[in-house]
């Protein structure tokens, strides 16, 4: 009898790590739907929920202690990671739309997703109605008188904004448009989220209103803004001109010093660079100023703050009261979502508030775009009118309407 031969064999080898696939934060992009989905890029991630698990409710006590009732009830029934994602409006006391998802898949920053560098397909022609409210005379008008009662001493500051409603001959195709504000600017903040029944907040904001991870929070306030040129030679001028303009570096002061004052009193420290630097969107060049702290309660969550925070005088002005008041008399519109904030938090504390602006409300066939301009007793009419007309453009751009 032969005998047989065993041959050791080596122990198995583990398998070596999978480098990440290309395109995992684009792949959320591209599976958002509208209804049912909320879809969140910032700098640092890129988050799509799907469903409902609950919605956070509307009652007298503050958007904070509501939500992390939520958060808290998400993980008692079994949810061990719950995320709440969704808008909170301009006026506190209106209705927020805020909700825990069902399921929330999570991706690197866009900006860090190689096929978001791939070219995107223009919007398709079509025919749009388009309304002024108001038309850039009223609009210019409202500036011209919150000039003049500052100049006589009633406040400092107003922000302003006007409308521009869009009506197209088919169907809004939302999830491309939602493609095409985030691969113009991948770097930003874009979001899209049910506002109400039937209808979605979509946009693409430059401003960071707070962000909270663990002990730390960061603010990126800008005000102080100019509009981009095509032409390279007359885009740098622009850029260096806003640098160096009392009325834009004044209007920006007095936003980070409000940042300021209000996020003191949450810190052990806060760094507050003395120079403003610029950040670019595709149609704007705007003043920046990072902030910085370190908590000194690591329990305050990310909301506490941005409610603290909001509104802050890049989006309604100084004094508040005033400006509200200000805004109520000069706007013939509801602002709603527009100038509140958009974002999400976690059942820790941690989360992303962003300022509501360069959006839009779809309803529809329709688009209600929203753009504003900080008034500050050197502004210039037209010059402000110019502004918003500049902003408009991000989204025009994503839907193929021209202003």
């Amino acid at each position: 009898m032969s005998a047989s031969l065993r041959v050791p064999t080596a122990p198995p080898q583990a398998a070596p790590p999978r480098a990440p696939s290309p395109g995992p934060a684009t792949a959320l992009l591209d599976a958002y739907r509208p209804g049912a989905d909320r879809f969140l890029a910032s700098p640092g991630r890129t988050l799509l929920g799907t469903g409902t698990a609950a919605e956070v409710p509307h009652d007298d006590r503050p958007p904070a202690v509501r939500v992390q009732e939520a958060l808290d009830a998400a993980r008692r029934a079994g949810n061990a990671a719950p995320v709440v994602m969704g808008s909170l409006p301009f006026d506190p006391r209106a209705t927020a739309s805020l909700a825990v998802p069902q399921t929330v898949r999570r991706a690197p920053a866009l900006r860090d997703d190689p096929l978001v560098a791939l070219p995107v397909p223009a919007a398709e022609p079509g025919t749009w109605q388009t309304r002024e409210v108001p038309a850039a005379a009223g609009y210019a008008a409202a500036v011209a008188a919150a000039v003049g009662r500052m100049r006589a001493g009633e406040f400092d500051k107003v922000v302003l904004a006007r409308t521009l409603e869009l009506t197209s001959s088919r169907d809004l195709d939302l999830p491309a448009m939602l493609r095409r504000l985030a691969r113009h600017d991948p770097g930003g903040y874009t979001f899209a989220v049910p506002s109400g029944p039937g209808r979605t907040l979509i946009g693409a904001s430059p401003e960071l209103l707070v962000a909270r991870t663990g002990g730390r929070l960061t603010a990126n306030p800008l005000a102080g803004s100019a509009p981009r040129s095509s032409d390279l030679a007359e885009d740098v001028r622009r850029a260096a001109a806003l640098l160096e303009s009392p009325k834009d570096l004044h209007e920006h002061a007095v936003v980070v010093d409000a940042v300021r004052e209000t996020l003191a009193p949450f810190c052990t420290g806060l760094d507050v660079p003395e120079q403003p630097t610029l950040v670019r969107t595709e149609a704007m060049w705007h003043l920046s100023t990072t902030v910085t702290g370190t908590l000194a309660d690591p329990d305050t969550s990310s909301l506490v703050l941005a409610s603290a925070l909001h509104p802050t005088p890049a989006v309604c002005g100084t004094p508040t009261d005033v400006a509200r008041a200000v805004i109520a008399e000069s706007e013939p519109f509801e602002r709603g979502a527009y100038t509140g904030m958009v974002g999400w938090q976690d059942a820790d504390g941690d989360g992303e508030w962003v300022v509501t602006i360069r959006c839009a409300e779809a309803e529809g066939r329709s688009l209600r775009l929203f753009a504003g301009a900080g008034v500050v007793a050197a502004s210039s009419p037209e010059a402000e009118t110019a502004e918003t007309g500049a902003k408009f453009r991000t989204f025009l751009n994503a839907v193929g309407a021209a202003l």
